[in-house]
């Protein structure tokens, strides 16, 4: 199979492009990259020889042998070059978020269905290995009920000025949280804190209210003194622990503790955390072979358009909660 046979052209091979990049190449898919900068696209000439790099986005746009783009570019662009690329007869994957704006989204979602391409958004950790056994023992009942779920990505750095920690980290959680829930919120309340940028948020909270009583809460910041990326689902029956800072054997781990009665007082029977086997596959890997297999027909992805939409609509109404003070209703 030659690099071009999926024909996967790059926008943005920055921070994180470089990683789609190695991926979609490892994947004998990469025919193509741009990135704004001429140092970066010198640089990647020389490393992935066998891709065009172009001079301008439009050449790219323009050249038949690219059949899909790959978005790496900062969020406020993410809207016009999705457009624009299924405007060109492109498949689309785009970094998270899919736009800033639920009402774009629609219409970039109703775009890709009247040309019959694929529009995928990288919700990354749904590709996780470790998330995916995760979802797989909530969704078997293995758990009971699902009563609370709460996420930490918590970090020092990397602060940005354009956009806020609840855009930059919190799609991650809202994605998985979405997934468990098995649909959006009713209600949110968020509360945030600027203290670098005016205007720019370096901690949020944010409290979603589901249905069926089940709720959750993320809390996000760049201004943390060490890394936790935490997810913790607690069920009826049993409770996981999602540490993606830990080692494979710690990552993933089960606690079937009991609550129960003795007359009026609650007793707490506690257990040995049990680790739970996943794979060890690279999430990016897996999510970019996910972009090929869409494209080629196989399987729908886990992050199809429509999810990407979900996450939309819940960053949107967390950010004007944190504007106005006040909880925000959501229409399912």
């Amino acid at each position: 199979m030659n690099h071009a046979s999926h024909g996967i052209g790059l926008i943005g091979a920055g921070y994180w492009g470089k990683n789609l990049l190695r991926n979609f190449d490892a994947l004998n898919s990469l025919a193509g990259l741009f990135d704004i900068s001429p140092d970066s696209r010198a640089k990647y000439a020389a490393l992935y020889p066998h891709a065009e790099v172009y001079g301008d986005i439009e050449a790219m746009l323009g050249d038949g042998a690219i059949r899909a783009l790959a978005i790496a570019t900062p969020a406020a662009t993410h809207g016009d070059l999705v457009a624009r690329a299924l405007h060109a007869g492109k498949h689309v994957f785009v970094e998270k978020p899919l736009c800033l704006d639920v009402v774009e989204g629609e219409k970039l979602k109703a775009l890709a269905e009247k040309k019959g391409l694929v529009l995928m958004v990288g919700h990354l950790l749904l590709y996780h290995p470790a998330f995916r056994v995760l979802l797989e023992t909530a969704r078997n009942g293995h758990m009971g009920k699902l009563r609370y779920i709460y996420s930490n990505r918590l970090s020092l750095g990397k602060i940005r000025r354009e956009e806020n920690a609840l855009w930059s980290f919190a799609p991650h959680d809202i994605s998985m949280i979405l997934q468990l829930a098995g649909g959006i919120p009713r209600r949110v309340i968020a509360s945030g804190a600027n203290y670098l940028t005016d205007g720019v948020a370096d901690t949020t909270l944010s409290h979603l209210v589901m249905d069926d009583n089940l709720q959750a809460h993320i809390y996000v910041s760049w201004l943390h003194p060490f890394k936790e990326q935490k997810l913790v689902v607690v069920g009826e029956q049993a409770m996981i622990v999602f540490d993606d800072t830990r080692d494979a054997a710690q990552k993933l781990l089960l606690y079937r503790h009991k609550v129960g009665w003795e007359g009026e007082l609650p007793i707490v029977s506690k257990a040995a955390p049990e680790p739970l086997e996943f794979d060890a596959s690279e999430p990016l890997r897996n999510e970019c072979q996910a972009f090929l297999d869409a494209i080629g027909g196989i399987s729908e992805p886990p992050s199809g358009a429509a999810e990407g939409i979900r996450v939309l609509k819940v960053l949107q109404a967390c950010q004007q909660s944190i504007l106005r003070g006040t909880a925000i209703d959501l229409e399912s």
